[in-house]
């Protein structure tokens, strides 16, 4: 497996690592266009996305057992 599409697959992992979301599958011919740089770029943003939800989540719980 190539650099690109060991990127391309971790790509596809993050977006099917949500739950209640359907699976995804991404063809690699989608994002061969893509450099390197980009598809980086990419999972560092679904990254940033699933830690701002999961930070989200933790603010919340927080209030809720501050009201019990």
């Amino acid at each position: 497996m190539t650099r690109k599409e060991q990127l391309i697959d971790d790509i596809e992992k993050l977006l099917n690592s949500y739950s209640g979301i359907t699976s995804t599958h991404i063809s690699p011919a989608l994002l061969e266009f893509m450099d390197e740089d980009t598809l980086i770029n990419i999972i560092d943003s679904l990254l940033t996305q699933k830690e701002n939800l999961l930070e989200s989540n933790i603010e919340w719980l927080e209030k809720f057992k501050k009201q019990e």
